[in-house]
């Protein structure tokens, strides 16, 4: 009786449409649909992603690429420019069910867009025309009622810079596609019981789970229930269904959140009664925290972070606090390390919730955000090197639970350019945990930041050890300053290659007047009078001024690894079908770790003759301005930033990845 539902309603879709066309309802089109582009200025040779962005009309709704037992699959006809192709068929987000009189059906009832990417011609001149037409031809139908419609969209395209302006909607868009999940499921059939066993972490978060096959009907039965269960590191799903051969579908595991799988016939271990998994997520939880622990205290090393620790430290011993006010100090220092931390961990999986693939230092890619850093390192600099006394927080001065708390913040704040040792994978492990699991791996990071800082203000043997308070320590503070200006000059770059040369230059002339404004401030205070209202405005208005002036613009990175191409998945998977070992390595302008890792292994000569010699493809991620696609791919590698380090041996179905800090003769092995 099913199948011959599924059949009439099929013959109603197809051949009623004289009735149909007749009703009041029916005077559509039903699904309101747009032709974007996220680049309307995409530039020659790239890609560039189309959404056919839809809105059913309220009680109708669309269908999936799967119609199920009912409806019918859309179809679409391209006409493009010449040269132009599409990479790949259209990628659908994750439907929703819909049962009708027994029948199942795949469809969409709210907003959704489809999404196909098109491949611009290579060598087409700047302000080319590149006109955009496609044909649609698909059911829309109510709980009662099918009207097939048709839609030609146009999109009108020129080739330029390839700047977006709708990469929020198209981030949103993205995170509703089903992510590819690289392990391999398994099915068993017994007596037309169908069981698929999905590898899956038991940290990973699952809610409202349901298979949408895409193998044809008679795999799966559509209108079945299903039973899902977590069992340790992987999800049984028990329906009714006989296939002969591999099944493929999506598993829904949220709202708007899926993962593609395939699955081949195997055996399929009955669940051993866990259930729940919650062991593995607490030894996962604990791994990552005790990860980030660690590369928060390495952090302490960096240029950024160590001449604001050195200064504090030295600050409780010159100032001989007796032992409760060295431990408060040491807690309210701890405090605004780990708020930071915390904060810049909420806002990050807040992002990504909201579809974003952001990772670890994302405000970084940002130029506003690099002008507020280069500034605000150019004031720190002028402080150590004596110009002047910051009035209140003084970060060089008096302690206090204000200053020590102000300091903290301000120490984990500077530190997020970096990442190191660690570090990379604690963070990637945050990102798959649930919410409250993943903002204590962030304070954990902030607890290794504070750490050093932590014993000095609580163990006094270490605080005996320090140097003796004299006359030397504004000699040593004004060397602080050094790695203060190290840090301001790594600004400036980055920015130069957000900003292009005049933006830096705009930061660089609001630097000078920024150290004007402090230096009369300085002889201000020389002379016994406070820092003074007027300066504090002056610089509020040089930052702020100079921070709305500062924009991108487009510039592109050089390669300078020879041989090196830039990184795409369809590059990566077109390397490795020819038979070709690659290493591929992602990088940003503002990683301090990455170029260290580039100056001093990947673009070494050694490294080169060797990659020549073994014929290892090198092929390049460059995140500085957080290119969506490649946070997406940094992602499925479980990290939440850079440097993210793969190497592909010839053959092999999955990469190796390389620890964080290179070496050259790590390198020169690979083959």
């Amino acid at each position: 009786m099913r199948a011959l539902g599924c059949a009439l309603m099929t013959l109603v879709a197809v051949w009623a449409i004289p009735t149909a066309a007749q009703a009041p309802l029916d005077s559509g089109p039903h699904l309101a649909m747009r032709l974007v582009a996220e680049s309307d200025v995409p530039r020659a040779g790239e890609p560039v992603m189309l959404a056919i962005e839809t809105r059913p009309e309220p009680g109708w709704h669309g269908y999936w690429r799967n119609p199920g037992d009912a409806g019918l699959p859309s179809q679409f006809a391209w006409t493009l420019p010449k040269g132009a192709a599409m990479a790949g068929e259209v990628a659908w987000p994750v439907p929703t069910t819909l049962l009708i009189a027994g029948l199942m059906n795949y469809v969409y009832e709210a907003p959704y867009a489809p999404l196909v990417t098109l491949n611009v011609p290579v060598g087409i001149a700047t302000g080319t025309r590149l006109p955009i037409k496609v044909a649609i031809n698909y059911l829309v139908c109510t709980t009662s009622i099918c009207v097939p419609e048709a839609q030609t969209l146009t999109l009108d395209l020129t080739v330029g810079d390839g700047h977006s302006t709708a990469r929020a909607a198209f981030d949103r868009w993205r995170a509703a596609i089903p992510k590819p999940l690289d392990a391999a499921a398994t099915y068993a059939v017994k007596d037309g019981a169908l069981a698929i066993a999905v590898p899956l972490p038991a940290s990973a978060r699952v809610d409202s789970a349901y298979f949408f096959p895409i193998t044809p009907n008679g795999a799966v039965d559509y209108a079945a229930p299903q039973t899902v269960t977590r069992d340790g590191d992987r999800l049984l799903l028990t329906t009714k269904g006989k296939p002969t051969g591999p099944i493929e579908g999506v598993l829904r595991i949220g709202a708007n959140r899926g993962l593609a799988i395939a699955a081949q016939r195997g055996t399929v271990a009955a669940s051993d009664g866990g259930g729940g998994g919650g062991g593995g997520a607490a030894w996962l939880t604990l791994v990552a925290f005790v990860g980030a622990v660690l590369g928060g205290l390495i952090l302490n090393i960096m240029p950024c972070v160590f001449p604001i620790l050195s200064l504090k430290a030295l600050n409780l011993a010159r100032g001989g606090a007796d032992e409760r006010g060295a431990r408060v100090e040491a807690l309210a220092y701890t405090a605004g390390v780990v708020l930071v931390c915390v904060g810049l961990g909420a806002a990050i999986l807040a992002l990504r919730a909201g579809g974003s693939a952001v990772g670890w230092a994302f405000q970084l890619q940002n130029p506003k955000m690099i002008v507020a850093l280069l500034l605000l390192s150019v004031g720190i600099a002028l402080n150590l090197a004596g110009l002047f006394e910051m009035p209140m927080p003084r970060f060089a001065g008096e302690g206090g639970v204000t200053s020590s708390f102000a300091t903290g913040a301000l120490a984990a704040f500077v530190a997020t350019p970096c990442t190191g040792p660690f570090m990379g994978a604690a963070l990637g492990a945050a990102l798959i945990l649930p919410w409250y699991a993943a903002l204590a791996v962030f304070a954990g990071l902030g607890i290794g930041l504070a750490l050093p800082f932590l014993l000095i203000g609580f163990v006094p043997a270490l605080r005996r050890r320090l140097p003796k308070p004299g006359a030397w320590m504004e000699a040593f503070r004004r060397v602080l300053s050094i790695p203060m200006w190290l840090t301001a000059i790594a600004l400036a770059w980055v920015l130069g290659r957000q900003a292009g040369v005049d933006g830096m230059t705009f930061a660089l002339v609001a630097a000078l007047a920024a150290a004007l404004v402090l230096w009369t401030a300085g002889a201000r205070q020389r002379r016994g009078l406070s820092f003074g209202w007027i300066g504090v405005v002056g610089l509020v208005v040089i930052t702020g001024s100079t921070i709305m002036g500062v924009s991108r613009s487009p510039v592109s990175a050089a390669i300078a690894t020879v041989g090196a191409e830039p990184f795409s998945e369809a590059r990566l998977g077109a390397l490795r079908q020819e038979g070709k070992p690659v290493f591929v390595y992602f990088t940003a302008d503002w990683c301090l770790t990455c170029k260290v890792n580039e100056k001093a292994a990947i673009e070494t000569a050694g490294v080169r003759d060797a990659f020549a010699k073994h014929g290892v493809a090198v092929l390049v991620g460059d995140w500085t301005d957080g290119d969506a696609t490649l946070g997406r791919f940094i992602q499925a590698h479980n990290r939440a930033g850079v440097p993210l380090y793969l190497f592909y041996p010839k053959g092999a179905a999955e990469p190796r990845v390389l620890p964080q800090v290179l070496t050259p003769g790590m390198l020169m092995a690979l083959q």
